[in-house]
């Protein structure tokens, strides 16, 4: 209650004119400006945020220095959907979300016609022996053409 107290003393006139700046941000719910909210959805625009907070936490009212963390969320969460990242992230598929998708495609059932080429008798039974056979070939008209080697 001491630093509630001390946030309207008149020397601490900065601490109080940033609590009300940061309570009107977050009321009011303004969309963040395109030119800012391509500075803060970059890594240095969010490690500069973070910094400005700690900073705060440190040498600010610890009122103003938790109104700020909340105001820093606020702000990049702002800034993800005015530069479009936050629907990026939400709605692109992901390599996981695809592969699930063609797994879930690829899935068939067996079939009549697997049925029955299982079921038939394979060409060669036992392994490799194989029995002579008991016809003889017969060529057709070859209509003068060489023989293959």
């Amino acid at each position: 209650m001491n630093s509630f107290s001390q946030l309207f003393e008149k020397k601490h006139l900065k601490d109080t004119m940033l609590v009300l700046v940061f309570s009107i941000y977050l009321v009011m719910g303004y969309p963040t400006p395109e030119p800012v909210a391509a500075v803060v959805d970059t890594l240095v625009g969010k490690l500069v945020i973070m910094f400005v907070v700690i900073s705060l936490f440190v040498y600010a009212n610890p009122i103003v220095a938790v109104l700020s963390l909340l105001v820093a969320f606020d702000l990049m969460r702002r800034s993800s959907k005015s530069t479009g990242i936050d629907a990026l992230a939400r709605y692109a598929p992901t390599e996981r979300k695809k592969m699930s998708q063609f797994t879930a495609f690829n899935q068939f059932p067996y079939t009549l016609e697997q049925d029955v080429v299982k079921k038939m008798a394979p060409i060669v039974q036992g392994g490799y022996t194989m029995t002579k056979p008991t016809f003889k070939p017969v060529l057709e008209q070859q209509h003068n053409a060489s023989p293959i080697r």
